[in-house]
């Protein structure tokens, strides 16, 4: 039997996974020497991450691994950690004759060889699969010959040697004592307690094993558990980790010239792809012959976690940590965690609307409205030259009603409850992620000091010592970087004015339908309706569209201001993307909000833009326009979003099983096969922006739609499978990479909850009837009555043919009254004194609510103390150790 980690998700603290990795581990290995004492806590108290109680530790188990055969070299001993493709292209004999040709034409003419691409790729693959034999790598190859295409496939192993000394480079934390992972989480233990069947329990075979443990050393080997068994001893995910370490160090050429890397590689087409491998289908066996404890992970992961049936169950987090990484596993947790967020805004939501529905028979102004028939004529929509005519404000009923459903003082309570929903729902992700960070042995991780990106490497236009390694590194000159990066900038604000443009052409549009649609007698009382609901369709499609040409965009204009690093590369690409993604998005919302009827003018003054009169709010006011545009936007999107998810990934698979053609014959796929056939993962950027797009539909103007968080959670069940689905079936593995959090999408979601507070209140204040309402029924009328009357003044004497009445709080001659100003006074003090009541009772959550729960702080302080007690052990009982060094070369 051999012995299998199902994971080590720690309790004893350390050191981050990539912490003190050299720049160059093939010259480093030189130096290598065993130095450290190893930690021990063999008689500790096990302490979960999420958890009060104490659990006990358990004997670690013994079992045969369930990976599949297909994973394994020829022998099936030696396990496959990485695959790279290579393609080749068969000539055909005219290809070939005139290859030939054109060859003898040269010498006899006496020409100088022409510099060959071809074979300078041979000479790099050649010189970087022979560098990564010298690291230890071992490659065994399996040829696919096809009718157009020859498709070779290096398989590659890392053996015990060569894991052991990368794993002490790369900080990698061994177990030293299994315990049970008695994690939960609030629901379960609310439901438990009141006796509640749970069935959003989710019983998963094969539940990973919490460790404790410390950093790996090969001094210390019999320390660790499982150590008995070399095949055994590391993870799929860690052994994939220390191949790609190899990947992206080896060299291919001359170091000077930054040749290095499999990614440099892949850029130059030298290879076609690079990836770890699946472990095995994702299929369930047929016939139900296999037990559920024998199923590998993948096929884990789609039973109990990827397919449509599991959307209520609790996502197994530790097992996609265990497979595809902490840095993917930190998102699942997160879109997990909003969701179930997500749930108590819908409720309230739900209410606040049905509040309305109920209450709308009981609301005085509009049963006035109704009841007015012929009393309010109000003024032509449009210009009487141009055929628009007088209409009775009774004709605008239903409307009248409708905005009731969205303007009522259930709106400010929910404006309140989600400002204070959207602090609670950050502060408290702090505090899971801070758990799941203990929990996965993460809490203290930090990147080593980053390599070049491959790109970078390859365009610097000069070397420079790097000061922290003292390795010659490529370099771009900070000045240039500045002047590129501004520039960068200053195309980022020319889209955002195109966008702008739009939002103005948009408008004219929208003015433009009204205008007939209201000088026809059947839809004129539907004009403004259907004029602002097509337009939002218009909206959206721009919309989708300008986002998608900036995104592109985006990408060339960071490719080209050379940034150095990775993380560098990400975190302004994010920006820049969500800058001019959040204006794209919230433009047009931003104008209904709080521009749309704010300048129209009066009867003989009317404010007009290229000859045409300005926008006035639709006959049920701007917040039902601006629920009509939350609506039609964000749901919209949500649906395009979710079919492109479905669609695209197959579109891509059929296209690459298309090329691939020929290369398989009538045999079944092999394993390496399989996974070339499906898509590139190209990683988790496009989750994170499309739910923090999310985040702010549901925030910034929730006041205006409180139905958004039902959308948004419906939504998220079903994006949560299709993500699920996507990297279990339907994409190939990428490399299990480490993180303690969400990055710098925490720090946009904390820049949007905190606008949305702001814009709230000033959706209140200044779009919303709520404060005229409670200004009248303070100072006129307790009862509303008279209201409709009281917010209609009279067209000016001679500015019209005949007297009528607009919406405005105007005199006869058209100036604003006493009650305007007053009204606008108590708009202000509402903005100031709702801003300073919802950010103070924001900070009081923040300093009431720790980032690290409290029992978590006492159980790392108990660790530590318990390592420093271990090592103290040790160093009375054991004498150091080393072990010879591992000496690999590489030009």
């Amino acid at each position: 039997m051999s012995l299998m980690r199902n994971g080590h998700a720690s309790t004893s603290r350390g050191g981050g996974d990539e912490a003190g990795l050299t720049n160059n581990p093939a010259i480093a290995m030189d130096n290598y020497g065993a130095t450290d004492e190893t930690t021990t806590l063999a008689n500790s108290d096990y302490l979960d991450g999420d958890e009060e109680e104490e659990g006990t530790p358990i004997e670690f188990s013994v079992r045969r691994s369930n990976d599949d055969p297909g994973t394994f070299f020829n022998d099936g001993k030696r396990k496959i950690d990485f695959v790279i493709v290579h393609e080749e292209e068969k000539l055909t004999e005219k290809q070939k004759q005139k290859k030939a040709r054109e060859e003898q034409e040269r010498i006899e003419k006496n020409l100088p060889a022409e510099e060959d691409e071809e074979a300078q790729q041979v000479m790099w693959r050649n010189k970087f699969l022979e560098n990564l034999r010298r690291y230890g790598v071992e490659i065994e190859l399996d040829i696919a010959e096809g009718d157009k295409k020859t498709i070779t496939y290096y398989k590659l192993h890392a053996p015990w040697s060569v894991l052991e000394f990368f794993a002490e480079e790369l900080n990698f934390r061994a177990p030293l004592q299994a315990h049970t992972n008695p994690s939960s989480n609030w629901s379960a233990r609310m439901l438990k307690k009141l006796h509640i069947p749970n069935i959003m329990a989710n019983n998963v075979p094969n539940k990973p094993l919490d460790f404790f443990t410390c950093s790996f050393k090969r001094s210390k080997i019999r320390k660790f558990l499982g150590s008995d068994n070399k095949d055994t001893f590391f993870t799929n995910t860690e052994r994939t980790r220390v191949v790609n370490e190899i990947l992206q160090s080896c060299t291919y050429g001359k170091r000077r010239r930054a040749e290095i890397g499999i990614d440099r590689l892949l850029e130059e087409d030298v290879f076609q792809a690079a990836y770890p491998l699946h472990d095995g289908t994702e299929e369930m066996p047929k016939g139900n012959l296999v037990s559920k404890e024998d199923l590998n992970k993948r096929q884990i992961l789609n039973k109990y976690w990827a397919r449509w049936g599991c959307w209520y169950k609790y996502q197994p987090l530790d097992h996609i940590r265990e497979y595809f990484g902490e840095k993917i596993g930190i998102y699942f947790a997160w879109l997990g965690f909003y969701t179930g967020w997500l749930l108590p805004a819908s409720v309230v939501g739900v209410l606040v609307f049905l509040y309305g529905i109920i209450t709308v028979s009981f609301n005085v102004p509009a049963k006035e409205l109704c009841d007015s028939g012929d009393e309010f004529k109000m003024c032509p929509l449009c210009d009487e030259e141009i055929g628009c005519t007088y209409w009775n404000l009774s004709s605008t009923c239903m409307q009248a009603e409708i905005a009731y459903l969205f303007d009522h003082p259930g709106t400010l309570f929910f404006a309140i409850f989600m400002s204070f929903w959207a602090v609670s729902f950050l502060e408290y992700w702090k505090r899971k992620q801070a758990s799941l960070a203990h929990h996965w042995d993460v809490m203290d991780f930090e990147e080593e000091e980053e390599r070049p990106r491959p790109e970078f490497a390859a365009k610097a236009p000069m070397m420079e010592e790097n000061p922290i390694t003292g390795i010659m590194e490529p370099y771009f000159p900070e000045d240039e970087r500045k002047k590129r990066w501004l520039t960068g900038v200053g195309v980022l604000c020319g889209m955002v004015v195109l966008v702008l443009i739009f939002m103005v052409g948009v408008i004219m549009y929208r003015v433009l339908i009204d205008i007939p649609l209201s000088q026809n007698a059947l839809l004129r009382n539907e004009s403004q309706s259907i004029a602002s609901m097509s337009s939002a369709v218009v909206n959206l499609v721009l919309i989708m569209v300008l986002g998608q040409v900036y995104q592109t965009l985006a990408g060339i204009l960071n490719d080209w201001e050379m940034h150095r690093t990775q993380t560098e590369y990400e975190d302004n690409l994010t920006f820049k993307v969500f800058v001019f993604q959040f204006m794209n998005f919230f433009s047009s919302i931003f104008y209904i909000a709080f521009f749309k009827g704010k300048f129209v003018g009066y009867p003989g003054n009317y404010s007009t833009i290229f000859g045409l009169r300005n926008e006035a709010c639709s006959n049920g006011g701007c917040l039902v326009e601006l629920a009509q545009q939350l609506l039609v936007i964000m749901v919209g999107k949500q649906i395009i979003n979710n079919c492109q998810e479905v669609a695209i990934p197959k579109l891509k698979q059929c296209w690459l099983r298309y090329k691939l053609r020929g290369s398989l014959g009538d045999r079944e796929c092999k394993r390496w096969e399989a996974d070339y056939q499906l898509v590139p993962n190209e990683g988790l950027f496009e989750e994170y922006l499309e739910m923090v797009i999310q985040f702010g539909f549901i925030t910034v103007f929730v006041a205006a739609f409180p139905l958004a968080p039902l959308f948004a959670l419906l939504n998220n069940w079903i994006e949560i499978r299709l993500d699920g689905s996507k990297y279990v079936s339907e994409v190939r593995r990428s490399v299990a990479d480490r993180a303690q959090d969400i990055g710098i999408w925490y720090d946009i979601l904390e820049f949007i909850a905190n606008l949305a507070v702001m814009s709230n209140a000033f959706l209140i204040a200044f779009t919303s009837e709520l404060l005229p309402r409670l200004m009248y029924q303070y100072q006129y009328s307790s009862d509303m009555h008279g209201y409709i009357n009281f917010t209609l003044a009279h067209a000016p004497n001679g500015s019209t043919n005949e007297p009528c009445r607009y919406k405005d709080f105007r005199d006869p001659e058209g100036n604003h009254t006493i009650f305007y100003y007053q009204l606008l006074a108590v708009k202000l003090a509402f903005v100031i004194i709702f801003e300073h009541f919802v950010f103070g009772i924001g900070r009081f959550i923040d300093f009431a609510v720790p980032d690290i729960p409290e029992s978590l702080e006492i159980k790392i302080k108990r660790e530590a103390y318990l390592a420093k007690q271990a090592l103290q052990e040790i160093q009375a009982d054991s004498p150091l150790k080393t072990t010879p060094n591992l000496t690999v070369q590489a030009d």
